[in-house]
């Protein structure tokens, strides 16, 4: 048997998503390479290579994560999904009490012995998503009596959002967009889903009202001055700093760029190796590059939105749209805030930006994408 054929027979499923993943995580590597001087510099003395081995050490965790994710039956992520949503409820609101303040935010819970620090909302937004797959496919008609819609769906979406808004509100509002999708394709009643608009809209005032009396857990004054400044910026001034770094980084890359490791704007953007990632592409790529990545995303989507018309069972359909759905949304977000067409906040690139929890867990997300292909593969054949 050849390689090339022991590799097919080992990677079942999509091979454009598999090939998604593998292109996605190059461009991490260059871009993390070259995002991360100016931190090598204030943090470790110039060595950008610590950073780049760091990252291709998570990279490539994760991608064995995807691995064993795709291996798996992705009805047993079904089984799951009553002890992993309320799991993470319980972290969630640990975190919220007790987490550490960490660029202001109660995000994270620091790991006992090894020490490393873990977003609770990466965990929760996989659990969310599969719980309301779950609820949605084990209705297979037309849901629209309100015991079959409200507890089992709009509760937990509201809850899970609720507990995520106060340290991350633009993760909040991304997994309550892609939940909200998910029941319009499941065929849930629209009267529900303008319920779980109105409910959510309710928990995002009571947010705002309980974040005057409690601002060290509530990021409303945060919410504000990043609306302040992208309403109503003043050139120049610091409140628009990092987006007019951005612009630069834009302008200089043109149509080609300066190429590979030759950005001047990494020097300048705060979290370049991280929220601003795509800026640093787009100058040392050009709109070439930038195109690329877009196109990379949408390609995602549109291969997800074609393996589930083949889908015969629901639970699959609606667990990689989902999926999928995050990640995309995600991503888009991330670079609207980078081209000046969404207020600026901290989001991540998906598995390519610097990080270790978030990229893990879209490595995870991937991983259940390629079992529910690997499934319709099977069944074909």
């Amino acid at each position: 048997m050849s390689f090339s054929t022991r590799i097919a027979a080992e990677l079942r499923g999509d091979r454009v998503v598999w090939a998604i993943l593998v292109l996605l995580g190059l461009f991490s590597i260059l871009a993390v390479y070259s995002s991360t001087g100016t931190l090598a510099y204030r943090e470790r003395g110039g060595n950008t290579e610590a950073y780049l081995f760091k990252h291709g050490i998570i990279l490539a965790a994760g991608f064995v994560v995807t691995y064993f994710a795709h291996l798996l039956h992705y009805r047993r992520y079904m089984n799951w999904s009553p002890v992993l949503l309320p799991m993470a409820v319980i972290l969630l609101l640990y975190t919220m009490m007790l987490g550490p303040v960490i660029n202001e935010a109660r995000r994270w819970i620091v790991l006992p012995v090894i020490g490393l620090s873990f977003q609770t909302s990466d965990f929760a937004k996989l659990a969310l998503i599969i719980y309301v797959a779950r609820a949605i496919s084990s209705k297979q008609d037309y849901i629209e009596d309100f015991r079959s819609a409200f507890l089992p769906i709009i509760v937990p979406v509201v809850v899970v959002c609720g507990l995520i808004a106060p340290a991350d509100l633009s993760t909040s509002i991304i997994l309550f967009l892609a939940c909200l999708l998910m029941m319009f394709v499941g065929r849930v009643a629209l009267k529900y889903i303008g319920l779980l608009m109105v409910t959510g809209g309710v928990v995002f005032v009571l947010l705002i009202m309980l974040g005057r009396t409690f601002p060290e857990h509530i990021r409303v004054a945060t919410w504000e001055s990043r609306l302040q400044q992208f309403y109503s910026p003043e050139p120049g001034g610091e409140d628009t700093y990092q987006i007019d770094q951005a612009k630069i980084a834009l302008g200089n890359g043109g149509l080609t760029g300066v190429g590979p490791g030759n950005s001047t704007q990494r020097n300048y953007l705060p979290y370049a190796h991280a929220d601003f990632i795509y800026a640093v592409i787009c100058e040392e790529y050009g709109v070439l590059g930038g195109a690329t990545i877009i196109g990379l995303y949408l390609l995602l989507f549109f291969r997800v939105t074609r393996l589930i018309t083949k889908s015969p069972k629901a639970f699959g359909a609606m667990v990689a749209m989902g999926l999928s759905l995050v990640i995309v949304v995600q991503a888009f977000f991330h670079i609207g805030i980078n081209v000046n067409l969404l207020p600026v906040t901290g989001l991540t690139l998906p598995l390519i930006s610097m990080g270790g929890t978030s990229l893990l867990f879209t490595c995870i997300a991937f991983g259940i994408i390629l079992s529910v292909s690997k499934y319709i593969e099977s069944v074909a054949e």
